[in-house]
């Protein structure tokens, strides 16, 4: 049986059992990763599973479970247990399986690179990194380099009608470089990842990259405290984009536990920019032709010329605030469905990271972020942080041990995007500048 007919049977023990609806979802996934360090192989592994979630409904009454054993034989006694934990949960008014909604023209995602490397092909990968990171001078040791691949393939069935299989496949390429000696040594990486080989990055570039930049931040020093703009480096931008996608995501909107649950409709960036979400970017990290309850998924401007327009929302959040589902539910086989964004990313601005800094005379760009001091219910932001001082436009000492300081919602109406947008994470920004932050050093 493939993985929709063993949904259906499923589904079927479902009914049989006393649900008056359900859902199920298959995922299916093979990885093969390797890791190597000073030219040795430390490890290899390969992994493949497929695990089953069901989701029933008595009355308004809800119950999930999941098996990794996929035997249509033991399918009634999963679907009578889910049953039975069914009948002895309390009512949520919330949750219920979406209408049919019929399938948007989605057009070829690509998501799927069917050629699938060996381990030796991750090993050559993996050795390009490092030995490209080792040859940087000035690098004197690395903790190593890994490449890996995987492939997931996910069906879901619902019993109002609803069928969807799709697949994605996965590359990746990292390293991690130190410089220097004893208590001055310095560490950084770099990385890329993408869903066909073609679209990876050279593993030698990536190696030299993270080489590069483990030298550049030999010794930092701890500047004097000081409010002044700050620049984000690309790789550390999308933080504050997953700030952003935390605080509309419709279930903490719900839940009264975000600093933007009154601003629907407001401005809350500069007047010209936009963030989109679009789950249908072709061979995009995070695109699905349809989200965890099987609606049908559209590219949205979440902010568009500045002004928030919409929650990320699943059904349950949707109906807690009297909206639709915008077809941002996720979910794995252990648990319900919650909003998530897919494709995220701030729109690039015009300027290049240059041009963004020539005018500051004192400024701080930040590379790496440290800790988790962000309050999701005030916006309040204090994170630690190293990179770079700005002195007259131009990248100067490295700096450490700092925290920076700021509120969410000044951050984001005083925020400016250079023009270098790359797609790398699934939630991505440019560099961006962001005014006024305190930077609290020595």
């Amino acid at each position: 049986m493939n993985g929709l007919d063993l949904l259906e049977a499923l589904l079927g023990r479902a009914r049989a059992a006393g649900a008056d609806a359900a859902d199920a979802v298959l995922v299916a996934g093979t990885s093969l990763g390797v890791a190597r360090r000073l030219g040795r192989v430390e490890h290899l592994e390969r992994s493949e599973g497929r695990d089953l979630g069901l989701r029933v409904f008595v009355g308004r009454c809800s119950a999930i479970v999941s098996a990794s054993s996929i035997d249509p034989a033991g399918f009634a006694a999963l679907a009578e247990r889910a049953v039975a934990m069914a009948r002895v949960v309390p009512e949520d008014p919330y949750s219920a399986l979406a209408d049919p909604v019929p399938p948007a023209n989605a057009g070829p995602l690509e998501l799927e690179d069917p050629a699938e490397p060996d381990a030796d092909a991750l090993i050559a990968r993996a050795a390009a990194a490092e030995e490209a990171a080792l040859a940087v001078p000035g690098v004197t040791n690395t903790e190593g380099a890994e490449a890996g691949f995987g492939r997931t393939e996910l069906h879901l069935a619902t019993s109002r009608g609803f069928a969807g299989r799709y697949v994605r496949t996965s590359h990746s390429v990292s390293a991690t470089a130190l410089a220097g000696g004893g208590t001055g040594m310095q560490r950084d990486y770099d990385f890329s990842s993408a869903v066909h080989l073609e679209d990876l990055e050279d593993a030698a570039a990536i190696g030299r990259s993270a080489g590069e930049r483990a030298i550049a931040r030999l010794g930092p020093r701890r500047p004097a405290t000081a409010r002044l703009p700050v620049l984000f480096d690309p790789r550390v931008a999308g933080s504050l984009l997953g700030h952003l996608a935390g605080a509309i995501n419709g279930a903490a909107v719900a839940r009264g536990t975000s600093f933007l649950k009154e601003k629907l409709g407001s401005r809350i960036f500069p007047a010209g920019l936009a963030v989109h979400d679009d789950p249908l970017r072709r061979r995009g990290l995070r695109s699905r032709p349809f989200d965890a309850e099987g609606l049908p998924t559209a590219p949205r401007a979440v902010i568009e010329d500045g002004v928030l327009t919409t929650w990320l929302l699943d059904l349950r959040s949707a109906r807690q605030l009297g909206m639709a589902s915008t077809g941002h539910a996720a979910r794995g086989v252990g648990g319900p469905p919650g909003p998530s964004p897919t494709n995220f990313y701030l729109a690039p601005g015009r300027l290049t990271p240059a041009e963004l800094m020539e005018d500051v005379r004192l400024g701080l760009y930040v590379t790496e972020m440290m800790g988790m001091g962000v309050n999701a219910v005030t916006g309040d932001y204090s994170r630690g942080a190293a990179g770079f001082m700005i002195r007259d436009g131009a990248l100067a000492e490295p700096v450490a041990e700092i925290t920076i300081a700021g509120t969410l919602p000044e951050m984001f109406a005083h925020l400016t995007p250079a023009n270098d947008l790359r797609f790398r994470r699934g939630t991505d920004a440019p560099t961006l500048r962001v005014e006024g932050m305190t930077l609290a050093g020595a």
